[in-house]
């Protein structure tokens, strides 16, 4: 049996005292956590903004040049998974609930609330999708790679620990192996489960209002604690399953009623006027995406948010997408992200 490290007892600590921080001060939390976030996106909105750009900007490089060659596991290693299944992975577990959701609802809010537009226009909706590719599409999957290939390359290449830290060794030595790696392992974790509970919260929240809408149910305390915990009983399922049973089962059922649904809407729905806006969103998402992708205006606070969220979830689906991806070439590991966050 493994022995625990001291971070999993500052990780459990912490933990513990933000719970009862929630449970007995439930409205002092959310107005000090609303007022930090606030602050964090006002005053440090701009970090974010340049930071994810460095993220796309490096996955660039990576893929142009000689280091996309590199194979992320063992040179003579190949793939274990195919690339239709390696791509559901990537697909279910970078997106989940969040494209179900938010795919119609950002959209629709962008649209009513356009960043330099005038609302409920033409000029509006186009708006409102090249925004939503925005947050949905190169930015946020450049995070999720580059964390995936630090933790797959030090830990698949070089048989190092798969903690964070150890991708730090070439820059601080046996530090790593100190409180220095203590203390980043330990934000790792804090992170991780901030980020996590964020989106199991929001995606709960999402879940309920649907069923409210399709049946005669209050998206109430009570429902959304069921939720939680038939989605709790999958997780736990398909994880004790293991890769090969539960999780794959789960990511090719995904990934087969995502193109079941996408067909769908574009045979029942309006076929031509659906590809036509999908057309015209890539070009001016491309075409405007140095501006977006620095601007600090009307979408300041959501991208800030946005990008904010994607962090402390890179962690986890970082070290999930590494793992599984240990005999890619680099280069392959980018160009899929890539066709992942086009889909």
């Amino acid at each position: 049996m493994k022995r625990l490290t001291p971070v999993f007892y500052i990780s459990v600590v912490v933990a513990a005292l933000f719970i009862l921080w929630g449970s007995i001060g439930t409205e002092h939390m959310m107005d000090t956590l609303s007022s930090l976030q606030a602050a964090i996106s006002t005053q440090l909105g701009w970090y974010y903004m340049l930071t994810a750009s460095a993220f796309v900007l490096l996955s660039i490089f990576l893929v142009v040049s000689p280091f996309g060659r590199i194979r992320l596991g063992k040179p003579d290693e190949r793939p274990e998974y195919n690339y239709f299944t390696w791509f559901a992975f990537l697909f279910t577990a970078g997106m989940g609930i969040g494209l179900v959701f938010w795919g119609a609802a950002e959209p629709l809010n962008h649209y009513y609330n356009p960043a330099t537009v005038e609302g409920e226009t033409s000029r509006a909706a186009a708006e409102a999708l090249q925004y939503s590719f925005f947050h949905w599409g190169f930015h946020p999957w450049a995070i999720y790679s580059v964390v995936a290939l630090a933790l797959a390359y030090f830990g698949f290449r070089h048989n190092a620990p798969g903690v964070v830290s150890a991708a730090f060794r070439p820059l601080i030595g046996d530090k790593a192996d100190g409180w220095i790696g203590t203390l980043i392992n330990f934000i790792v974790v804090f992170a991780t489960i901030f980020g996590v509970a964020t989106s199991l919260g929001l995606g709960t929240a999402q879940v309920g209002a649907g069923l409210s809408q399709l049946f005669p149910v209050q998206n109430s305390t009570t429902l959304q604690l069921w939720i939680i915990a038939v989605v709790t009983v999958i997780y736990i399922a398909s994880a004790a399953t293991g890769i090969n049973k539960g999780i794959k089962i789960l990511s090719m059922a995904n990934i087969v009623l995502a193109f079941a649904l996408l067909l769908f809407v574009l045979v029942v729905g309006p076929t031509v006027m659906s590809l036509s806006a999908f057309t015209q969103t890539v070009g001016s998402y491309l075409q405007n995406l140095p501006y977006m992708s620095f601007r600090l205006a009307a979408f300041d606070d959501e991208t800030a948010t946005s990008w904010s969220m994607t962090g402390p979830y890179s962690i986890g689906l970082g070290g999930f997408l590494g793992h599984h991806s240990s005999e890619h070439l680099l280069l392959a590991s980018q160009e899929d992200v890539r066709f992942v966050n086009l889909c």
